[in-house]
Parts: C-alpha cells; sequence; structure tokens
C-alpha cells in the first residue's frame, strides 16, 4: 500500500471477536484509513461500526446470493487496498445451504473465494492485498480429499473446519501464483487460540473448550485482533511474504505436505471455481 494511512479496507467477520478487535486497533493505529466492516448480524456489526467510525454491510455466508450482493455494494467503494476474508466458524453436520454445499466448507472457503472473485478487477486495480484468517487446525485437524472438499465422507465439525482452513491455505497460495505479477499480495495467517464466541454453533469437543473454564488458558480477542491488524497495515515484502501462511507469532507456520503443494493448490481453485461457476481473468 502506497499510503496506508488513506487505505480503504474490508474486514469480513467484523462484528465480533478477533475482527471486532482489529476494527478497534485499526481506528485508533490509522485515523484516516476509511474502514468498511461486514457482518452476519446487523445489530453488532452496526455498534461496531459507530464505535470505529466505520462503513458497513450485512451478509450472511450461508447464502451465496449475498455474498453475490455484498461484492456489488463493495465494488461501489472505487478501490479496496486490503480485503481480509476473516469470517469464519465451525458448525455442526454435515449440513447442506440452500446452494447445495456443506455449510463448513461454503461459509469458510466458498464464501470468501467467490466474494475475492467478483472483485478481483477492483483488487488487481487497487495493487490489494488478501488477508486471510487461516488457523493452525489446516494442519493439525485438516485430512484433506480433493475428491471430497467438503468432507462430507467421515464428517466431523473439527475435520471439516480443519479441511476448510486449508482450503484458504491453498487458495492464498495460488492467488500468489496467478496474481502477484500483476501487483496482487496475499498471505494467511493463524491469530492464535483466542477466548471469543467461536464454536458456539457446534457440539464437538471443541465448543466444550471455547465454552468452558479452559477457555480461561486463551488468549483475549485483542491479542488475535493484533495479528489480523499486523496483517492488514503490514507492507508485502518487508513485514511479511506474499503467498505465504503465518503462525501467531508472525513466523512461518507449520503445514502438512498438502498446505505446500502447488498442484493440490491450483486443482482445488479450479474445481472450485468450477462448482461455482465463475471464471477468472
Amino acid at each position: 500500500m502506497d499510503n496506508v494511512t488513506a487505505s480503504t479496507i474490508v474486514i469480513t467477520g467484523a462484528s465480533d471477536g478477533i475482527g471486532a478487535a482489529a476494527s478497534r486497533i485499526l481506528r485508533a493505529a490509522l485515523p484516516d484509513a476509511r474502514l468498511v466492516l461486514v457482518g452476519r448480524n446487523p445489530v453488532k456489526t452496526a455498534a461496531i461500526a459507530a464505535e470505529t467510525d466505520a462503513t458497513y454491510h450485512v451478509a450472511d455466508y450461508s447464502r451465496l446470493d449475498e455474498v453475490r450482493s455484498l461484492a456489488a455494494e463493495l465494488r461501489q467503494l472505487g478501490r479496496i487496498d486490503v480485503l481480509a476474508n476473516n469470517a469464519g466458524s465451525m458448525f455442526d453436520g454435515p449440513i447442506r445451504t440452500a446452494d447445495g454445499f456443506e455449510l463448513t466448507w461454503q461459509v469458510n472457503q466458498l464464501a470468501p473465494y467467490l466474494l475475492t472473485n467478483l472483485l478481483l478487477p477492483t483488487l488487481l486495480e487497487s495493487r490489494a492485498s488478501v488477508v486471510a484468517t487461516s488457523s493452525m487446525a489446516s494442519a493439525f485437524l485438516a485430512r484433506f480429499n480433493p475428491d471430497d472438499p467438503e468432507t462430507q465422507r467421515g464428517f466431523s465439525p473439527a475435520r471439516a473446519y480443519g479441511n476448510s482452513k486449508l482450503g484458504n491455505v491453498l487458495f492464498t497460495r495460488e492467488l500468489h501464483a496467478r496474481y502477484h505479477h500483476r501487483g496482487l499480495n496475499t498471505v494467511a495467517f493463524h491469530p492464535g487460540v483466542i477466548a471469543t464466541n467461536f464454536g458456539t454453533e457446534t457440539s464437538s469437543v471443541i465448543h466444550y473448550g471455547y465454552q468452558t473454564a479452559i477457555a480461561r488458558m486463551f488468549h483475549p480477542a485483542p491479542d488475535g485482533g493484533m495479528n489480523l491488524a499486523y496483517f492488514i497495515a503490514g507492507t508485502p515484502g518487508i513485514h511479511w511474504q506474499s503467498g505465504r501462511y503465518y503462525n501467531d507469532r508472525r513466523r512461518p507456520g507449520i503445514q502438512k505436505r498438502a498446505g505446500r503443494d502447488p498442484e493440490l493448490a491450483t486443482r482445488v481453485f479450479e474445481d472450485t471455481a468450477h462448482a461455482l461457476g465463475v471464471t477468472w481473468e
């Protein structure tokens, strides 16, 4: 970003948790930035927007028509210097959405993929950064089968979540491979194990951890927000390298072989485009 203080920054999943925390941090650090927040809950999103002097949009990622409407609204901004694909959660399942996809895969992978695709001309013109909130679950919980990316077979909330977060890493790598030479920068990161409302929509053991005394050992939401804000405000090539995945200490993160496989990244990218019926420049 040539002038980070006056940049247009879009943050999804901004109504709560690390998205809300990052919004507060960025407003304090970059008072001239144009913050644009996206959330599923209109009341919470409006409250954070008012607190941070931001504009906001409401979209439910379980409905891809709302993602398409969101993209149309965001294109009216004219330029986008940073798109932070931060929205995501864990769900019981498998649950089939109205769009015909498994819910976890749709919310965590398909929706940000579609939003980025629909905003690509604006992102390229702006020489933007695309920041993905992934997770160490991409290495430790994922058991990814490219023939079953939605985890329909052998479903568990944790495995489906890990696979979707691996999808974020692969998407980051492939976007870099295709568009970095045109000025686009991409990065994925693990925010840390953060005490938020994450996991409330699943009955898995992870839900238990987040909703009991175990959560007292987790980092507070502002810690994860600091990491998100760091990658949003950081300068590619100086603070982080495009196409990489980082851990919560902002160092290159551990990945399984699948997360480093360029052929798998290309396959998942193209299979997802086909499933959504979209094309890329």
